[in-house]
């Protein structure tokens, strides 16, 4: 039975479905996505200014990659007219590109916002992970991903001299960023060390939107947290037990994380579908909307054909949009 259960939760976190492409994108938005991003990574200018801060061990630019990161000004004087938005993308993903003709990670939510008036100096995205769908089932909210994408955020900050961004997160990028911002002690899945992040950034965030978080878990994880790490009781989706009128032994990191509320910004929005293949069908764990996160001040919800998993991040760049800018939910 153990064995099985991990087959199935392997299909849900690699493909969702048996018909579901491999790659981790929305065949739909190709047209959305053109003109193709810049998929050259971090600009000169933003690289020559990581290495005057010492910051060039986080290897933000991901050049390993094609399309391993976005963002930067081209020269000193590029104006910062909108507030900057910090995109963070999910499992087995990356910031940007394109794979047999699908948008990969942020490229149609970028291309959108250029659309918008957006410059490159205001958009930023790194490649937190392996971006290996074969890997999927090792990833986890490890202190070196929690760490990397603190310090990508208070680069982005520090870089660009905004007071505020905004930051924009994707299926296990939502929990990711959520503790970014949230700061504090976590202990270290791979050592057992307790360390500390640092204190809350949500004074430095304006909006926050998650899209197709699993805040309280994954029930296809419930028989393969023994043997699928992302699935673990400790860092991972565990979504624990139904015991006595309530939840139990939800996973030590999603526990946790979701002590307290507001913490990842000013505003806070979340994006989800109830036809999501990968999140699973109707969103609910134990009768609760797993991608709705707690305390939010709204959500926008989806439904049907096309609106699985990835194509919810690709075909909504219009809502992030006007989450971002006008704090409405269109």
């Amino acid at each position: 039975m153990r064995a099985t259960s991990a087959f199935l939760c392997t299909a849900v976190l690699l493909l969702g479905a048996t018909d579901a492409p491999a790659t981790p994108g929305c065949p739909l938005a190709e047209p959305l996505a053109m003109p193709a991003v810049d998929t050259e990574g971090l600009s000169l200018h933003f690289r020559r200014w990581l290495e005057q801060q010492n910051l060039t061990g986080w290897n933000f630019p991901r050049d390993d990659l094609a399309g391993g990161s976005f963002g930067g000004k081209h020269l000193a004087e590029d104006p910062i007219r909108h507030q900057p938005v910090v995109f963070i993308h999910g499992n087995s993903d990356r910031a940007v590109g394109q794979q047999d003709g699908v948008p990969l990670g942020w490229s149609t939510a970028i291309r959108y916002f250029l659309n918008q008036g957006y410059t490159p100096a205001e958009l930023y995205a790194t490649t937190w992970g392996p971006a290996d769908t074969a890997k999927a089932a090792e990833q986890v909210h490890s202190w070196a991903y929690l760490s990397r994408i603190r310090a990508f955020i208070e680069a982005v900050l520090a870089y660009t001299g905004a007071e505020k961004i905004d930051l924009i997160a994707h299926s296990m990028g939502v929990t990711l960023a959520r503790k970014a911002i949230k700061g504090g002690p976590m202990e270290d899945p791979k050592t057992g060390k307790v360390k500390d992040l640092g204190p809350p950034l949500t004074e430095r965030v304006d909006t926050f939107v998650g899209i197709a978080g699993a805040n309280l878990g994954l029930t296809n994880c419930f028989w393969a947290t023994w043997t699928m790490p992302t699935c673990s009781d400790e860092a991972g989706f565990f979504p624990g037990f139904s015991l006595f009128g309530g939840v139990r032994g939800i996973s030590d990191y999603l526990a946790e994380l979701n002590t307290g509320e507001g913490f990842e910004g000013e505003h806070v929005y979340s994006i989800w579908s109830r036809d999501d293949q990968i999140v699973g069908y109707g969103g609910l764990v134990y009768g609760q909307q797993t991608s709705r996160i707690p305390g939010q001040d709204g959500e926008k919800v989806f439904g049907g054909y096309p609106w699985g998993h990835f194509c919810l991040r690709d075909l909504t760049a219009p809502v992030q949009w006007q989450m971002v800018r006008e704090h409405r939910i269109p």
